[in-house]
């Protein structure tokens, strides 16, 4: 018997099927341990040494795979073909070894870019071994980003009170997108002017030319700066005549794009389909595991985390196969298209993303596929074929034309292509951010000397607008083009930073929230060589550096934290105040802009003596008065923040009635007319403003959607029950009779549709009941010696420690994951002297009210927040830890010592909305 571990269950049954009754595929449902979310689990005094805790929830999976493989003959490592991939492979190893599992088993490792049996068969062919540069890459990663996350998460949560965290990647990415608030912030609109003159032929055709040059010097965009002098040129032109100077005409010829990377998919997927990365990939996902066809589950498109761009030559020979006969002869190429990266820092050379099968018309698998399912498919199909198409064939022209004006000369230029062969933009176009796109008019038939007829002229005044904010699909290429993160990464750093409420998503882009800016400014001020897009893309070379095995991985390490260490250390002595302070002066633009009535910015409106100026509380910065306690005046960073008056965003079509957002006791919300415009007793039709939506930014279309609200997806086909959509204090989700599941990201409550919600209630069900609600065991620290065991939990208002009914808050200055026993006891002490709850067994007791709020947990990976994955639901539940060296992948003495300790830890609020990227 063949024992093969792969990550997914649905990977392991249809790989299952390939492989026949001589093997047996398990699933290692992912990554089976990970880095403890508390200090000490990299250790930089001893050569960053690791200790590596099993997740309670694959411990049994684990046990499973051990007791298979007794009487095995081979194991067989199969998981994803990149850097994680390998990871999980040694991980898996790694248990078994410490587990004594493995006898005289052979162990292999193989790679599959696709699940298809033919993919499969011939992997199975090529075994090697585990790729320990790939797994000395992943170590550095891990160990980089939880460094950087347990090292500077408790400075921010020191210094600048109401920070969620901080990270080597994610905070990179934060300042992206506040730098583009500030460049927009401080942008001064420029006047311009633009005369256009609409011409005709002798034949009467007409085209558009635009003023370029005047008296022999050139206009540029931003020459005309005044009315008065847009004028001079309308009156100059009004009065000339127009002859053609000169017609140049240039063959051209557009080559179609490379097929999809991760980058790239998610672009285009954004731009053309709406979706969000994080949903792009779980689509993606889907595809790569296939589907039923024919009686056997098929993957439909290759491995989607790659930076590569080069396709096999069997799917080459296929695709141009498939334009013959499509397309004909001529839209294939004479040899086929190979493609190299741009990507700064491309690594690990994968297929690009593709069908596995290009005779698989989207047409054929629209029926089996979901509708976001078939839209994604088409989309890679489409880009692929595309991509092996003959070029466009263009002819660029460009026409000079004279204005004689009395003694003056003007000169004019019309621009346009026509496409003589249109080649693969037959098929596709890829679409664009921000970018213009060239001038696509055709022009008529022109020669020089020919004279011309004004028949209009248009005299347009402009003002330069500042830079868009990013996009996600727009972030993501400027990600792309710094080198900063990699392919797995981009969706969940997106996601990360949405979730951590630092930027928020408005129409289609993304806006720098006051939180992330304050992050990023406490950033830039005291961490500023960390938040460095060279830095940051160097670091990342280095890290791929160690992927080739050209470097070993402790000394990347060791020369990023010796400069690390040292800038936290700089910054420990400061005071929040001067901390406030530098952030005070150098957000001044955002926080205090110009006065209507060009008064001092920072005069208090309240008191009128007083200074505004930056504070921190706990819950985060915020502007007051310096005048406190006697002028209480305070408000949000932003001085546009939200008003609380009423404001009516217009009228609902179907009763005509005001739609109101109205300030209410627990947060503004939304109204459809008065109390006056209901029968008696009947209430006004009310809707909630999702988190993350800024009132002020409401509009009237959206407003509505939100009214509608629940809203009916369909009937569940086995049950005929329906199946509801709306938001709830947790986020959006979708009901079935008694159940409930929250969407995920890139899920929109207001469109998703049956075939998702019948899956995420499946999901649900398939999980069981939620321990949301449920009893916290919390985390054993051992025994009081008069009120017996000691946990710590995590209340509704902080984290505290308990015993015998004695409950005690953890200062703001300790952390909740590394409390000790003697700390507990002496916290619990003090608080049963002072009254809170028994002091003796059988006295009764009430619990102490928390005085400060818990600190969020990180685990410094920003790309993928690694501590929400790691909540432990069962108090009693052993985690074998082990440690790991720079090459440790042997059993060895000390970690078996380890691996006997157990360690348990309080069960984390879940996130409604938590969705793997």
């Amino acid at each position: 018997m063949n024992i093969v571990i792969v990550e997914s269950p649905a990977k392991a049954k249809t790989i299952n099927k390939y492989l026949g009754s001589s093997y047996e595929v398990l699933a290692s449902f992912g990554h089976v341990r990970d880095l403890p979310a508390k200090n000490g689990s990299v250790d930089p005094d001893e050569n960053f040494r690791m200790i590596w805790e099993i997740d309670p929830k694959a411990a049994g999976r684990l046990n499973d795979i051990a007791k298979s493989l007794k009487g095995a003959d081979r194991l067989i490592l199969a998981t994803d073909p990149d850097r994680e991939g390998e990871a999980i492979s040694w991980h898996v190893l790694e248990v078994l070894k410490e587990k004594r599992a493995l006898k005289d088993q052979k162990i292999e490792r193989v790679v599959f870019n696709a699940i298809t049996k033919q993919a499969v068969s011939e992997a199975m062919k090529h075994p090697r071994q585990i790729d320990g540069a790939l797994v000395d890459a992943y170590m550095a990663r891990r160990a980089l980003d939880y460094l950087v996350g347990f090292t500077l998460s408790p400075v921010l949560w020191r210094k600048l009170p109401g920070a969620r965290s901080a990270g080597r990647v994610q905070s990179v990415a934060l300042r992206l997108v506040c730098d583009r608030e500030l460049e927009i912030e401080k942008f001064v609109p420029r006047e311009y002017w633009s005369l256009i003159a609409t011409l005709a032929t002798p034949r009467g055709d007409s085209f558009e030319a635009r003023l370029v040059g005047a008296d022999g010097k050139k206009i540029q965009r931003l020459d005309i700066g005044t009315g008065a002098e847009a004028e001079d040129f309308k009156n100059a032109l009004n009065a000339a005549s127009y002859t053609v100077a000169t017609v140049d005409a240039k063959p051209a010829r557009r080559n179609p794009q490379a097929p999809f990377t991760t980058s790239t998919l998610q672009q285009e997927a954004s731009r053309k389909l709406g979706f969000a990365p994080a949903h792009t990939m779980r689509i993606a996902q889907r595809l790569y595991e296939g589907i039923d066809i024919g009686g056997e589950t098929t993957g439909l498109i290759t491995y989607m985390r790659t930076d590569g761009v080069q396709i096999d030559g069997s799917a080459i020979t296929q695709a141009r196969k498939v334009i013959g006969e499509i397309y004909g002869n001529k839209y294939v190429p004479e040899s086929p298209r190979q493609y190299q990266a741009k990507a700064k820092n491309a690594q690990e050379a994968h297929e690009a993303i593709r069908p596995t099968d290009l005779s698989r018309k989207p047409a054929d698998l629209r029926k089996r596929l979901d509708d976001d399912q078939a839209k994604l498919y088409e989309l890679i199909w489409t880009r692929t074929i595309a991509s092996q198409m003959e070029s466009a064939e263009l002819e660029r022209t460009t026409v000079d034309i004279i204005a004689k004006a009395g003694a003056r000369t003007l000169e004019l230029r019309a621009t346009g292509q026509v496409i003589k062969f249109d080649g693969f933009l037959a098929l596709y176009q890829e679409g664009r951010d921000d970018e213009e796109d060239e001038d696509g008019r055709r022009l008529p038939q022109m020669s020089p000397g020919e004279p011309l007829k004004r028949q209009n002229l248009a005299v347009t005044q402009h003002f330069t607008e500042p830079p868009p904010r990013f996009s996600e699909a727009s972030l993501v290429k400027r990600m792309e083009e710094l080198g900063i993160g990699r392919p797995s990464t981009y969706a969940s750093i997106l996601q990360v930073l949405k979730d951590r409420g630092y930027v928020k998503l408005e129409k289609k882009r993304l806006h720098g929230e006051d939180k992330g800016r304050v992050v990023v400014a406490f950033l830039e001020n005291f961490f500023r060589r960390y938040v460095e897009y060279d830095f940051t893309a160097d670091l990342e070379e280095q890290l791929d550096r160690i992927s080739n095995n050209e470097i070993a991985w402790q000394q990347v390490l060791k020369d990023f934290w010796t400069g690390f260490i040292g800038a936290v250390d700089d910054i420990k002595d400061l005071r929040v105040a001067q901390v406030l302070d530098a952030l005070d002066e150098m957000l001044g633009p955002h926080i205090y802009p110009p006065r209507d009535d060009g008064g001092d910015v920072r005069q208090c409106p309240t008191c009128g003596t007083g200074r505004l100026n930056l504070k921190a509380g706990k819950f985060g910065a915020f502007v007051g008065c310096s005048n406190y306690p006697e002028c209480r005046y305070t408000r949000p960073l932003a001085a546009d923040s939200e008003a609380t008056a009423d404001r009516v965003l217009g009228q609902d079509p179907d009763s005509g009635l005001d739609v109101v957002v109205k300030a209410g006791r627990f947060g503004p919300y939304i109204q459809l007319g008065e109390q006056k415009d209901y029968a008696e007793g009947e209430k006004p039709r009310r809707a909630g403003i999702p988190k993350g939506t800024s009132p002020a930014s409401l509009e009237l279309d959206y407003a509505l959607k939100l009214l509608s609200l629940p809203r009916e997806v369909g009937i569940h086909p086995e049950t005929g029950l329906p199946i509801i959509a709306n938001l709830g204090r947790f986020g959006p989700f979708v009901k079935h009779d008694k159940t409930y599941a929250s969407l995920e990201a890139g899920d929109e409550v207001f469109d998703i549709g049956l075939n998702r919600a019948v899956t995420l209630i499946a999901e649900k069900i398939a999980k069981g009941p939620s321990k949301r609600f449920g009893a916290d065991p919390g985390k054993a620290l051992g025994d009081h010696p008069s009120l017996g065991p000691v946990a710590v939990k995590a209340g509704r208002y902080g984290a505290y420690v308990t015993a015998g009914g004695v409950n005690a808050t953890i200062p703001g200055d300790k952390e909740k994951d590394t409390i000790t026993l003697a700390e507990a006891i002496a916290l619990l002490d003090e608080r049963a002297a002072k009254g809170g709850g028994k002091k003796t067994k059988g006295k009764a007791a009430k619990p102490a009210k928390a005085a400060s709020k818990a600190k969020p947990k990180t685990g410094g990976d920003d790309d993928t927040p690694k501590p929400a994955k790691k909540a432990v639901a069962k108090k009693a539940a052993a985690k074998p830890k082990s440690d790991s060296t720079s090459k440790a992948r042997a059993p060895v003495a000390k970690a078996a010592k380890t691996s006997a300790k157990p360690a348990t830890k309080a069960t984390p609020k879940k996130s409604a909305g938590k969705a793997r990227g």
